[in-house]
Parts: C-alpha cells; structure tokens; sequence
C-alpha cells in the first residue's frame, strides 16, 4: 500500500461534501470531483435519463469503482489532493444496492489517504443526479464510516456547521498532518 498526501471528504447525500470541497478548490487545493455524478452528468446530457444509467446496478458500481482508481493511479502520491469520494466509498454503495462488496474492498487498498472526513448529514435534497432517499441516506452514512473503519482508517467526523467552519476545521485538521 502507497502512503499519500491525499485527503477524502465523504458522506451521505445531502450532507455538504460539494460546497466543502468546492471552498477548498478555491483556496487551490487540487480537487477531484465525485466520479459518480460525474458520470452520471455526462450521460444525462447525451440524452440517457437517471433511471436508464443506474438500471445495471453492478454495471454501473464497478464503472464507478473502476473509474476511480484509474483516476488515483494517475495521480501524484506526494500532491495534496482533495477527494469528493474516493475508492473506499465504494463498497458502501456496492451493499447499499444489494451487491457483494468484495470487489470494492479487495480493490480499496491501493493508495492509504492521509485523512478522512465524514460529513454529518444536512437536510436531504433531492437533486437530479440522486435516487437515495432520506432513509438510504441515513443507511449510507453508517456503511461509509464502517467502510473505511474496516480498511484500518481513523474516520473524523464533522458535525453540522456552515461552510466557513467546516472549512476552518478540515484546515487545521490537514495541518496536523
């Protein structure tokens, strides 16, 4: 396994990883961008509907998966780099949709993340890249902290705050080192 300079931000749906990641983008923090809307951007817009992309549950859970390790394998290993969701997500989302995870957890170990940050869940939205609901979400959270717990990672949590503070904290948090 590969020691890295790389920090995740995780959690449930609707609980403020993109706005949180989007303030460390502008202070030029390198980010990576959540893989799966991503994806899922990039097909509605040549037409697909959400319903359509997700029908393949594991076509699409190791598209995913597969698609964010290509990404982390390009990536430099010494390079602060931000993740919204990274491979350990994965395996939530592969026992969220009724598959096995060990594809995800073999697959999972690759590179070590410096920290990772889990996200109190806010009020849930609904938005057009999302099939969750509250109560997958709420699911989601717990499978998010046990799946990084298994792969040997201290998981910090951050409670409900506005943006500015859970910035301030994810900050001071990377300082430690």
């Amino acid at each position: 396994m590969c020691e890295t300079n790389w920090h995740v931000v995780t959690g449930a749906p609707s609980s403020g990883k993109t706005a949180l990641v989007r303030e460390l983008e502008k202070l030029g923090y390198r980010v990576i961008h959540e893989v799966a809307r991503g994806y899922i951007e990039t097909q509605m817009g040549q037409g697909w509907t959400l319903e359509e992309i997700r029908a393949d549950k594991k076509s699409f859970e190791n598209r995913i998966l597969n698609a964010k390790i290509t990404i982390e394998a390009g990536l430099p290993k010494d390079q602060v780099i931000i993740f919204d969701r990274a491979i350990p997500d994965s395996i939530a989302y592969f026992e969220i949709v009724g598959l096995d995870a060990i594809e995800a957890i073999e697959k999972s170990p690759r590179n070590r993340y410096k920290k990772v940050f889990l996200l109190d869940r806010l009020p849930y939205e609904v938005d057009h890249a999302r099939i969750e609901d509250s109560r997958i979400a709420i699911r989601l959270d717990k499978c998010l902290e046990q799946s990084y717990k298994m792969l040997g990672y201290e998981v910090t949590r951050i409670g409900v705050m506005p943006v500015a503070e859970r910035l301030r904290f994810v900050l001071k948090e990377m300082e430690k080192g």
